[in-house]
């Protein structure tokens, strides 16, 4: 027997399955705001997308209802609507459809929409206690069966595949935990369903399909007592229940891992530098402090330890500025600890305890004033906890008074807390909200569809794969499609662009926490690679459809791991492209990375304090973002030891001076003479320049540099950059390299690996050596010039630079010139073999090598 129909259920609100299965919307409909007057004149019949409604929905849906006649909306109601629906437009939420000219949500950059049909199961009633009571969905021969709980309400929702349904029905079946061990076809009723008969939902709706009661029928198709609460639908991926629901798609996961296979969106916490200047100590007790003792202070925030340099005396100066990473909302304590430094041990004198949210947060140029705190003891001298964390006391009787500590302290909203490397960095924007700037665009992603993966399963016939899309403070996380070596995700996400020099990451990872025995083994998501895309080479609402090939790095070798297909594109908002250009000539970072600029030093160690913090608290969502997939897209290992990268940045070094290299082998087969004719021609331009053309030769320099842009403007790259094997250096990188690259701190070789690593680093770095080596002692040679360290060297170079200062007041300087170029072009009969006079006078020169030990 198949129901089309049921009687209603306890919520009035929302839409309803009718008798024949048709979505009833309400009682009033709700008619068109057209923004364009024309469009009004001519009485066009355009309906809104979605009802309108009152009282606590979005404000994107509190819009004027209007009357059945076609008045004419005031401008200021109109105008409010239109910078309503731009704002939305922007942030993702709303789009236009030009044809229609409706109000739709905007998944243009993906493909058709896969259709599935949307079971939710919400709960039972009427039925006898002490059952173990569990639904199960059965769709052809796709099934699916709700969690176990105590009290009979699931409200889970399944959705099945349209594609992959081979049935015309929907059979819902009401099980008992302990018969269907025995008997595993047992019911104890069912419900069933025409898929005929189940309704569409538009994605578009605000309303959602209200679940109803449906009388239970028991397996001799008698009604039985009992009744199950739940709703049916036809809809896409864009439905708000799909991220939630079980999909079949991932029938071999089961229910408890289902939640590592959903879609997430994550938003990184909000970090911010805290600067700890600590001045001095003062008022410690005599017995403890001594004239010649040693102190410094260490200050501890989370997991993050830094100290001062060592003073002395009784009133220790250390005027040393601390720099932290601390996040919102500043729930961490700031310990100060004041320790004396012993031959044996470091003995802790004293602390103070502040919480963050005490600590003022400046967001200016003014300095912050300092402050005396008292240093405490606590007086059971434990000072750690069991976690070997420093301990907070509860209250101030747990304290002993010892001294106090002069520090000024501040949260300073005005930086940029860099999470990734400067060069592709996803935000520049300060800490502080307060000094945002408004958006200039909205970028938009459609994550379509991977192909040709690599198996990654031990077996070698699967993968279960994943995408994460990184841009600003915004995660994208596609669903898992499970057992797949061509999943398709279809997912489409925008981002609010503030700075146009920007980069968005994506990456595509392997999922290995679908089963219990994965996780407790600890098994890490195994990445498959990643792209970078930079916004400023992209065009204006132009759409980029590519497919990208995704290289892997593993200890066996650099090989492409497939393809991922992305539909991508970036819409400023200036209503002229000039202000674009504007951006070129402002800072990259905020002004205060100018005005207090960092030291290196600082922000070398503050380079993985970021990565830390948002990888615990993303790994701690659900479900989790675990810890090696943020340190993969924050590349947060980009600055360790890699033969591959060091002989890559050498090749991107000579390929940047190949053009000087070309023209210093072209000037010296000029000087050479090894084509004469061309030689004698380069002479006869030299002297026409000099003597008759001098005022032209910066402008023909300059056109020059012009020629060679025209000459490049049409070899112009068409589309976004995509990672290239050879530029990396993955086609000489030897099984070794890779492993030495991808080897964990400390390492984890022992033996003979080890030391026949160690040697060949040795020799690497010998041959760095020698090359700074030979560097230093050119410029000492030079710097002995001016040093009188050879005083006879530096007479002879200063009668010539006396000779050359008389000969440069009287001669001309075309003359000196012409002299010069006639010398260097001279034909080589009239050189010799010897080096020239400047070269044999330098190298003569003393240098400090000869005094290193």
């Amino acid at each position: 027997m198949l129901r089309t129909g049921g009687r209603a259920g306890d919520q009035d609100s929302g839409v309803h399955i009718g008798s024949r299965g048709a979505v009833n919307t309400g009682d009033q409909g709700y008619n068109s705001l057209h923004m364009r007057e024309k469009a009004i004149k001519k009485r066009e019949k355009i309906s809104w997308r979605g009802k309108a409604v009152e009282g606590n929905k979005p404000d994107h849906l509190k819009f004027a209802k209007l009357s059945q006649e076609k008045h004419l909306v005031p401008q200021i109601i109109r105008d409010q609507v239109q910078r309503r629906l731009i704002t939305y437009l922007h942030m993702g939420i709303v789009g236009f459809d030009i044809e229609g000219d409706k109000l739709t949500r905007v998944h243009d950059l993906v493909e058709q929409m896969e259709e599935f049909l949307f079971v939710r199961v919400v709960r039972i009633r009427d039925l006898p206690p002490n059952i173990d009571y569990y639904v199960e969905v059965m769709v052809g021969d796709l099934i699916a069966s709700t969690l176990l709980f105590i009290s009979p309400e699931w409200n889970q929702v399944f959705a099945f595949q349209k594609e992959k349904i081979s049935d015309e029905s929907v059979s819902i079946f009401l099980k008992d935990k302990r018969l269907a061990k025995s008997m595993p076809e047992a019911f104890l009723a069912q419900v069933r369903f025409s898929i005929d008969d189940v309704p569409t939902r538009v994605p578009q709706e605000s309303s959602t399909l209200a679940p109803q009661w449906y009388k239970l029928e028991g397996p001799n198709g008698r009604l039985v007592r009992g009744e199950i609460m739940l709703c049916l639908w036809m809809g896409t991926q864009e439905d708000e229940s799909f991220p939630n629901a079980w999909c079949s798609n991932a029938t071999t996961v089961s229910g408890d891992d289902i939640v590592y296979t959903r879609s997430k969106v994550y938003i990184s916490p909000t970090l911010w530098y805290l600067r700890v200047n600590v001045i001095q100590a003062q008022g410690m007790e005599l017995e403890l402090v001594g004239e010649s003792d040693l102190f410094f202070v260490q200050v501890d925030l989370g997991g993050q330890h830094l100290r001062t340099k060592l003073s002395k005396g009784p009133n220790p100066l250390w005027n040393e500025d601390l720099v932290f990473v601390a996040q919102e909302p500043f729930s961490e304590t700031l310990v100060l600890s004041v320790k004396k430094l012993t031959p044996d041990k470091k003995i802790t004198l004293g602390k103070h305890w502040l919480h963050l949210k005490d600590v003022n947060k400046r967001l200016e140029e003014e300095e912050v004033d300092s402050k005396w705190y008292n240093l405490g003891r606590l007086t059971d001298s434990r000072w750690y906890n069991n976690l070997g964390r420093p301990k907070i006391p509860d209250n101030t009787r747990e304290v002993e008074y010892v001294g106090k500590i002069n520090a000024r302290i501040s949260l300073d909203g005005a930086y940029h807390v860099m999470d990734e490397p400067s060069e592709y960095c996803s935000d520049f924007r300060p800490s502080s909200k307060e000094l945002w700037s408004s958006s200039i665009g909205v970028l938009e992603v459609g994550i379509q569809k991977a192909t040709a993966l690599v198996p990654m399963k031990s077996g070698g016939t699967r993968t279960d794969a994943y995408c994460v899309a990184k841009y600003g403070p915004k995660w994208a996380r596609t669903r898992t499609v499970v057992n797949s070596l061509s999943p398709k995700w279809n997912e489409q996400h925008a981002w609010e662009v503030y700075d146009p020099f920007t980069v968005i990451t994506i990456a595509v990872f392997d999922n290995n926490q679908l089963d219990a025995g994965s996780r407790a083994r600890g098994e890490k998501d195994a990445t498959m690679g990643k792209i970078r895309i930079r916004l400023s080479t992209l065009e204006n609402d132009k759409v980029y459809a590519l497919s990208y090939p995704l290289v892997g790095v593993n200890p066996s070798g650099v090989k492409k791991m497939g393809e991922i297909h992305l539909a991508v594109r970036f819409s400023w908002s200036f209503r002229c492209p000039i202000k674009m250009y504007e951006y070129y000539m402002s800072p990259l970072l905020p002004l205060h990375h100018h005005v207090f600029p960092l030291l290196p030093s600082q922000l070398h160690a503050l380079r993985n304090q970021p990565a830390q913090i948002i990888a615990q608290r993303l790994s701690r969502a659900e479900p989790p973002l675990r810890e090696e997939v943020v340190y993969y897209m924050l590349d947060s290992r980009s600055s360790t030891w890699s033969k591959r990268k060091a002989v890559a940045n050498f090749n991107r070094v000579m390929y940047l001076v190949g053009d000087f290299v070309a023209f210093w082998r072209w000037l010296e087969d000029m000087r050479n003479w090894t084509k004469p004719i061309a030689t004698l021609l380069f002479n006869f331009v030299c002297f026409v320049m000099l003597f008759f053309l001098p005022i032209g030769i910066l402008p023909l320099l300059i056109l020059s540099f012009v020629c060679v842009l025209l000459k490049h403007y049409f070899k112009r790259p068409r589309n976004p950059c995509h990672p290239d094997a050879t530029l990396f250096g993955a086609n000489v990188a030897t099984p070794e390299d890779l492993q030495e690259e991808l080897d964990m701190f400390p390492t984890q070789l022992e033996g003979e690996p080890l030391t026949w690593r160690y040697d060949r680093l040795r020799i690497v770095a010998s041959n760095a050596q020698k090359l700074t080596s030979d560097l230093a002692t050119l410029g000492e040679k030079l710097q002995a010039l001016v040093t009188w360290r050879d005083r006879r060297a530096t007479t002879v170079f200063l009668l010539f630079c006396s000779v050359g200062f008389l000969v440069t007041v009287t001669v001309p300087a075309r003359a000196i010139i012409f002299i010069w170029i006639t010398y260097y072009l001279r034909h080589p009969r009239f050189r010799e073999i010897e080096p020239s006079v400047l070269v044999n006078f330098i190298s003569r020169m003393p240098s400090k090598q000869a005094y290193m030990l």
